[in-house]
């Protein structure tokens, strides 16, 4: 399986959208720093997933949401699935 996640960092008021097959190992990295664009921003938390079953779906999706561009419309997504 294969995913798409959004991270939030309540201390940067920041997301951070990403794509992964391991989700629990990759949101680890991301909090213990070993993650360059997100190391500065820590600490995340995961706020919203979705589940693919082929890396090619996943990138698309995540390729669609980077292309919102906007905080706002990531926030109503991410407060939609709650």
């Amino acid at each position: 399986m294969f995913y798409i996640y959004i991270l939030y960092s309540i201390s940067h008021d920041r997301y951070y959208i990403g794509q992964t097959n391991n989700l629990v190992s990759r949101i680890r990295r991301h909090n213990k720093g070993y993650v360059k664009s997100t190391k500065a921003y820590l600490p995340w938390e995961i706020v919203y997933s979705e589940e693919f079953t082929t890396r090619a779906e996943a990138v698309k999706r995540e390729t669609y949401l980077k292309s919102l561009k906007s905080k706002i419309k990531i926030k109503v997504l991410v407060e939609a699935s709650r």
